[in-house]
């Protein structure tokens, strides 16, 4: 199985989370500041190289009626923009709904500081995103 990066997009950040070797847990990389598209994408195909994989699982926000808002069009806007700059880019939808709710349970019952969650907390939902993918699969 190829490896996959996790994607949690955001206004302000991108939480960036990587599968194993074997296709079976992700780990959370980074969390890229949102400067310009340009920026965000050139950041994005240095971890498509690092990490040897074009497939991206994005987190996609709907409503939790399950319909579409302006967020689920926001990611479908960024998911264009990739594209271009990665013609490659092999980006794949997934329903997000609960996993910042899910990181940030996770974060505090581990015992997290309020000031370090704030730092890790769309890394750890982009490994919720991705390992439920992985799960999936």
């Amino acid at each position: 199985m190829e490896r996959a990066l996790g994607l949690d997009v955001g206004d302000r950040t991108i939480g960036i989370a990587v599968s194993d070797l074997l296709g079976m847990t992700a780990q959370g990389v980074e969390t890229i500041r949102r400067s310009t598209m340009k920026a965000d994408i050139n950041r994005l195909k240095e971890l498509t190289v690092q990490y040897e994989t074009t497939k991206f699982i994005v987190g996609y926000p709907r409503n939790m009626n399950g319909t579409e808002g302006p967020r689920c069009e926001f990611v479908n806007e960024f998911c264009d923009e990739v594209r271009k700059g990665i013609p490659e880019a092999d980006i794949v939808l997934w329903d997000e709904r609960l996993s910042t709710v899910a990181a940030t349970r996770s974060l505090i019952e581990a015992d997290v500081s309020r000031k370090k969650r704030k730092k890790v907390i769309d890394k750890m939902a982009a490994v919720f995103i991705l390992q439920g993918w992985l799960d999936s699969k």
